[in-house]
């Protein structure tokens, strides 16, 4: 064998606390669209089904799930300025 080895020398730089914490508010803000948009596909389901109360209550789950979102937004931005 030449002079050659398997392994790589690239380094690696960890993320910080501050770009973990704006990955995970990233992935829960995906996480509740997706969930919103389940909510509200079933909330239309229950309508067609004479479940109006339950579309009502699918579509405040809805409204709720998705604020949530401004709270991680405000403090993904925070994150993001420290």
């Amino acid at each position: 064998m030449s002079g050659h080895h398997n392994h790589h020398h690239e380094s690696q730089t960890a993320m910080s606390f501050e770009e973990k914490l704006v990955k995970l508010f990233e992935h829960w803000v995906k996480h509740n669209n997706d969930h919103a948009g389940t909510y509200r596909e079933w909330a239309k389901r229950a309508k067609e089904n004479d479940m109006a109360q339950i579309c009502a209550l699918l579509e405040d789950a809805a409204d709720i799930t998705l604020s949530l979102n401004k709270k991680f937004e405000e403090a993904a931005a925070i994150a993001e300025n420290k």
